[in-house]
């Protein structure tokens, strides 16, 4: 029946694909930052529903579940693509198709790819097929930046010992992400007794301590563990009240990341030394507040992660076309790698623009990625 259900696909694909399409844009008018995707995840379930599929819930973390045949069951393969966007937006964000292609900020990270999943899912519900081994579709929860895989790690902790194998669909499918990139992010505020420019000149000013901090922390060269990449980034800087006054307040949003657990570490020692420094300097009350923590993998059978990586790249060059290399990412694998869960993160579109609202999803792509999503999901059927 899974051989009979993917010809069926095939042999449809132009009808799937302008299902798919149309689920884009519906998805696409659903707001959904990360820790605010009630609608969406609403939305989801629902559409499940109607198209037949039972045991549907959204769990705690805003996780939208569909498990088949994962009753009492030990070996379950794990599907999810995360519906937040990285963009703050609750206002419906603007779409447009142009017949060759989709654009909306979000469109392709991860709206594309989870409303592919979906269809797939769909059809396996109108078929019946019953799965060899548990398989759980995840609509998962806060992925992107400040929503520290909130929704992966919840979906871990209920699952714990259950889950054998990780898929997530996220991104382009001439790349798949096999190592974790690990990060540490942190919130950094600075206070000081500010004052008048010109009256209390030689008072402490917060902006130039945050400014020495960031000098210190971005005169380091990065360690190096073999072929591992490890970068930092100050990403937001703000504070003062006005040109005329000694800053008072001042705020830092920094982060390291890197593919190597070891590299991570010497990047923590490294931040936590110049912090020290700063406060003993005395340029300014220093409070440091940890934001996010994302893990490397750790512990991982890298037989197996070679063989689901094999198996993926061959499925996405068989119905792309196109060469599929490997990368370090941070995706929603960084929490099952780092409890020793193989997993890889496949993308099934093509288009550009990430995280920017001139994002857009190459119509002509989505039938490639319809059939790579639906021979991983059906070879457990």
């Amino acid at each position: 029946m899974a051989k009979e259900l993917f010809d069926f696909i095939s042999e449809h694909l132009e009808d799937v694909k302008q299902e798919t399409v149309t689920l884009i844009e519906q998805l696409c008018a659903i707001p959904a930052p990360s820790h605010h995707e009630e609608k969406r995840a609403e939305f989801c379930k629902k559409w499940l529903e109607n198209c037949g599929a039972e045991g549907v819930v959204i769990d705690s973390a805003l996780n939208v579940l569909y498990p088949l045949g994962c009753e009492n069951k030990d070996d379950i393969v794990l599907f999810l693509a995360h519906t937040d966007t990285v963009f703050p937006d609750t206002e419906p964000m603007p779409f447009k198709n142009d017949g060759e292609y989709l654009y909306s900020p979000g469109v392709g990270d991860d709206t594309t790819c989870l409303a592919i999943m979906l269809t797939v899912a769909k059809y396996i519900t109108k078929y019946g097929l019953v799965p060899k081994r548990g398989v759980l579709f995840a609509a998962n929860s806060c992925e992107e930046g400040l929503g520290n895989l909130k929704g992966i790690k919840q979906i871990m902790k209920d699952y714990e010992g259950r889950i054998s194998e990780v898929y997530s669909f996220d991104g382009m499918y001439k790349r798949l992400a096999n190592k974790c990139v690990g990060s540490h992010r942190y919130e950094i505020i600075f206070k000081t007794e500010g004052g008048h420019s010109l009256n209390d000149f030689g008072n402490r000013n917060a902006i130039y301590a945050m400014s020495e901090l960031v000098h210190n922390l971005y005169s380091y060269e990065v360690p190096v563990c073999g072929d591992s990449k490890t970068t930092y980034n100050a990403g937001v800087a703000e504070g003062g009240t006005s040109v005329n006054t000694i800053a008072q307040n001042a705020k830092l949003l920094y982060e390291y990341r890197s593919d190597s657990d070891e590299c991570l570490e010497k990047m923590r020692e490294i931040f936590e030394t110049e912090i020290a420094k700063s406060k003993e300097r005395n340029d300014a009350e220093i409070t440091v507040n940890t934001i996010g923590v994302r893990p490397c993998g750790k512990g991982v059978d890298e037989k197996r992660l070679a063989k689901m990586t094999e198996k993926c790249i061959k499925i996405c060059e068989k119905h792309s076309g196109f060469e599929c290399k490997t990368s370090s990412a941070s995706t929603d694998c960084n929490i099952p790698m780092s409890m020793g869960i193989p997993a890889v993160c496949v993308g099934i579109f093509w288009g550009s623009g990430a995280h920017t609202r001139e994002e857009k999803v190459e119509i002509a792509s989505i039938p490639a990625g319809i059939k790579i999503a639906a021979e991983l999901i059906l070879e457990n059927f």
